[in-house]
């Protein structure tokens, strides 16, 4: 476990699971996510991940999901997945009420010195989706960079949510850790 700036980083265990799981939704999707800026309500419903998904990650040998806390409750996460010279960050939550006040810029931060320090990767991987202009350029300002390369969204899979749209497509962002 680690401290920063009064938030407590520790990797998730199966007792997480039911709370990691509202908090994703909470963040994303819903009338409540509507509370903070990283809402996809307008472009996808249904569910963001379930509990299948949230133990999957946290059982994988590869990967890390990072739950993040303040006063012994849970505010945020993030995955963290070991890919060669890279790491994968994904399912990157923090609670609607608390958004827009600096907490997730001090998780990324810190979610990127974790990756460098514990697996000497020299590069951070995401994909978001490409529609999702505010969100881009967030990641912009911590300094990852658009590729271009998309792939596309798993359209009819209702484990990823259900499209309001026909334009959704993943794009991969990058950032050098050095």
């Amino acid at each position: 476990m680690e401290t920063t700036a009064g938030l407590t980083f520790r990797d998730a265990t199966d007792a997480d699971v039911d709370a990691l799981v509202a908090l994703v939704e909470s963040a994303y999707r819903g009338d409540d996510s509507r509370a903070g800026w990283t809402t996809e309500a307008d472009i996808l419903e249904g569910q963001r991940t379930d509990p299948e998904g949230v133990l999957a990650v946290i059982k994988s040998p590869d990967s890390r999901l990072l739950t993040v806390e303040r006063d012994s409750q849970v505010v945020a996460c993030c995955q963290l997945e070991h890919r060669g010279t890279y790491a994968y960050f994904g399912m990157f939550a923090v609670s609607p009420t608390l958004q827009g006040g600096g907490l997730g810029k001090v998780i990324i931060g810190e979610a990127e010195r974790i990756a460098r320090e514990t697996w000497g990767v020299t590069e951070m991987h995401m994909t978001v989706i490409s529609v999702r202009d505010d969100l881009v350029a967030w990641y912009e300002r911590r300094g990852y960079r658009r590729t271009g390369e998309m792939t596309p969204f798993p359209y009819g899979d209702e484990r990823f949510g259900v499209p309001q749209r026909d334009d959704l497509q993943f794009e991969l962002l990058v950032k050098p850790l050095v």
